[in-house]
């Protein structure tokens, strides 16, 4: 054995073995994830014999990150330079270098071995910044017929426009933890504040393993958003229900109404607005939702935005409930090529239908997925820059 494969076995077993102590499934997990990676880092490491210590230290970075998740928490920035953005760079870089590790397995010598690890340079930059734009959204015109209402296609952004359209800046999957700092949000949220909307609507999943031991985490990071009262309003994500009442507290501490199956009615400058919150189910979401909308019906003339954080449960969403809704969940499809202009994301591989990022439609329903203000699970973005957004929602004609 070379003292490199010695290391990679030594750093899978630790690992490993820490894993297990906080928890079966946890361990399960990072045995699969780093197994792999430990598989095609040392295939990787043959095609560097001249930078080989260099690569060690990115390769051991990776086994010291996944160690400190075993007693997770939110870490000091020098840490982060130091540990976890080497390792969520490399270990990216190696997982896109796939097909490079099993052309090497089959005695091939591909070309470009350096590209998945630029490719993941260039996703690091973009795990680390948002795109700041302004979209115009046209709602349907529900006086218009619509046959294919059980469709759920890709739509149009429109072209009608109003004087004063309804303006919202919607914050999704802020994912508290490496590459979200708590002042990173704060500056986040400070700018939204700042653009003056008519609503802020928070989609959920705020935290990360990390920041789940720290309540004061993201009271703090959302902040500035008490300088809107009534105007915020947000709702649960999957990862909310990990830590609900660090969620809650921090909602309630900043003024912002937590809508789980509630329903709200805002005046604004673009008219009245009712907002309806869900939450996040995993079983019966049909049945749910159906209820939700049963117990807060539509009001006349009055436009209705519902906050429902999975774009998947829009398929589930009784016709006719929502002028809009607004979703997140998919951080936009998180690897994909939006940077390039084109709308493929990794969430379009084997035909999944789900929507992954932009305008869709069903019937006279528009639906809005935001492409997350952070990220969370693999380990950078790369070509879905992470959204910063303010929309103006114009009425139909």
């Amino acid at each position: 054995m070379t003292w490199f494969l010695w290391l990679t076995v030594g750093g899978f077993v630790v690992t490993v073995a820490a894993a297990w102590r906080r928890s079966r499934p946890f361990a399960m997990f990072v045995g699969v994830l780093v197994g792999i990676y430990s598989l095609l880092a040392v295939k990787m490491s043959a095609v560097y014999p001249v930078v080989l210590p260099v690569v060690a230290f990115f390769h051991v970075a990776v086994y010291v990150n996944f160690l400190a998740l075993s007693r997770a928490r939110m870490r000091p920035l020098p840490y982060r330079i130091l540990v976890s953005w080497p390792a969520s760079f490399f270990a990216a870089g190696t997982l896109l270098a796939l097909p490079w590790g099993i052309a090497l397995s089959l005695g091939f010598h591909p070309a470009a071995p350096w590209l998945p690890y630029a490719l993941a340079a260039i996703g690091m930059f973009q795990s680390l910044t948002t795109k700041r734009e302004t979209i115009d959204l046209s709602l349907a015109d529900r006086r218009a017929a619509d046959d294919d209402v059980a469709i759920v296609a890709r739509q149009p952004r429109g072209q009608r426009r109003v004087e004063k359209p309804l303006r919202i800046v919607q914050i999704s999957d802020t994912h508290i933890g490496p590459f979200m700092s708590v002042k990173r949000l704060a500056e986040i949220c400070q700018r939204a504040v700042d653009q003056a909307p008519d609503l802020i609507l928070l989609t959920g999943d705020f935290l990360t393993m990390e920041s789940h031991s720290d309540e004061r985490l993201l009271a703090d990071a959302l902040a500035p958003l008490k300088k809107l009262p009534g105007r915020v309003f947000a709702c649960h994500g999957n990862h909310d229900h990990e830590a609900p009442k660090t969620v809650s507290n921090a909602m309630s501490e900043n003024g912002i109404e937590l809508l789980l199956g509630d329903a709200r009615v805002v005046d604004t400058a673009a008219g009245k607005v009712q907002i309806v919150g869900t939450d996040f189910v995993w079983r019966n979401r049909k049945a749910y939702l159906a209820k939700v909308c049963e117990d807060h019906p539509r009001i006349p003339g009055v436009t209705r935005i519902v906050m429902l954080h999975d774009p998947g449960q829009f398929h589930d969403l009784p016709a006719g409930e929502a002028d809009l809704v607004l979703s997140g969940h998919t951080h936009g499809g998180q690897l994909g090529l939006l940077s390039l202009g084109l709308t493929w994301t990794f969430l379009r591989l084997g035909g999944n239908r789900m929507p992954d990022h932009g305008y869709w439609g069903k019937g006279h329903d528009r639906l809005w997925v935001h492409r997350g203000t952070g990220h969370y699970g693999f380990p950078l973005r790369l070509g879905v820059p992470a959204e910063e957004s303010l929309l103006r929602v114009h009425p139909a004609s």
